[in-house]
């Protein structure tokens, strides 16, 4: 007679072994989230550009330095610049009204001279008009009294005319002179590259000797203490976020810890390259160290249930069904999802048994 246990055997073990997993509906808290990446940042954190091209002649700062706005961050050589401020400052001396008071001096003494010839000439012409009432000299000798007493007017006027018109050019000289020397002045300070801000250096990004324009930054300046989070959020998920919202991140830096932020602010411009939008957030709970560019991973939470009905993700069939004990579809209603899990509003209660999918 023939045995045939180890076939049944195999047997029992294969429909063991192929028993679909199965699971029931849970009560717990949920939320939903936009993924979003991003870096650290220092709040006003900008890149340091010089508005003069050259070489620089000296750095004034190291890494890790504290600086206040004004404070002076590098030279560049400007030799050129301080011979132009020179040549400035000598022709504002030369053309500055005291240095040419001698040629007013000379006008106000011609002045002078005209206004006494014009009195002395208006004396004369008086004692010849009465000479000339009392039928004493001749009409020529009047006609000639007038003429000299016109001639001197005009000569005290034209003088006049003539220091007034060297002041009005003097005046002009001696100003455009001075904002000549005050645009070289100023060309010359922007050969020292200054901080705009209060903060801290955190990169000095040329070295002395080293050639720079106003297209090369030289360093990147933000705030001691004060770090931001700029995040990008995909363009689908975009009409979602609003300021207000907590942000929930990791770094690399501390692995395994998670943080707490606060969405401050939703840019509106997309970066049409990465169709991605930039949101900043605040730190709400921060790590003891930061700093900038460290990497990010967050989730930025849109909704949140406390008491929601919930399965596994893995369990809902084409987004819309579940597999009951007998293999059958049963088609519910979800609400909030996240990685891992989906809320059931309809169509399952948490006695109800469902099967996994095949994979």
């Amino acid at each position: 007679m023939k045995r045939y246990f180890p076939f049944v055997f195999l047997l029992l073990l294969n429909a063991c072994t192929g028993k679909q997993e199965t699971t029931q509906p849970t009560v717990e808290a949920i939320t939903e989230s936009v993924y979003a990446s991003g870096v650290v940042k220092s709040r006003d954190q900008y890149q340091v550009f010089p508005t003069v091209s050259g070489i620089i002649q000296q750095l004034l700062v190291t890494e890790g330095d504290v600086v206040k706005k004004g404070d002076p961050l590098l030279k560049i050589d400007n030799e050129a610049a301080r011979l132009s401020t020179e040549n400035a400052r000598i022709a504002a001396e030369y053309s500055s009204v005291g240095a040419n008071t001698a040629k007013l001096s000379e006008l106000q003494e011609t002045i002078d001279l005209a206004r006494s010839k014009k009195q002395n000439d208006s004396l004369l012409l008086v004692r010849q008009r009465n000479l000339w009432a009392n039928k004493i000299g001749t009409r020529v000798e009047l006609e000639q009294r007038e003429l000299s007493y016109k001639n001197s007017v005009t000569a005290l006027q034209s003088a006049i005319l003539r220091y007034r018109d060297l002041k009005k050019q003097l005046d002009f000289a001696a100003k455009q002179s001075q904002k000549n020397l005050q645009i070289s002045e100023t060309v010359t300070g922007d050969y020292t590259v200054r901080s705009e801000t209060d903060g801290k250096v955190y990169s000095v990004l040329k070295e002395k000797g080293e050639m720079v324009s106003p297209q090369m930054p030289v360093a990147v300046i933000g705030a001691a203490n004060d770090f931001i989070l700029e995040l990008q959020v995909d363009e689908y998920d975009i009409a979602r976020i609003k300021p207000g919202q907590q942000v929930m991140l990791n770094l690399d830096s501390y692995k395994g810890q998670v943080f707490e932020a606060k969405v401050t602010k939703v840019n509106p411009a997309m970066n049409e390259r990465t169709r991605s939008f930039t949101v900043e957030a605040s730190f709400v709970t921060s790590p003891p160290a930061l700093y900038p560019n460290l990497t990010t991973e967050a989730n930025i939470v849109i909704r949140r249930k406390e008491n929601a009905l919930i399965i596994p993700r893995e369990y809902l069939v084409d987004g819309t069904y579940v597999l009951n004990e007998d293999n059958e579809k049963v088609q519910v209603k979800t609400g909030l999802k996240d990685y891992q899990k989906v809320e059931i509003l309809e169509g399952l209660t948490k006695e109800d048994v469902i099967v996994k999918p095949a994979q």
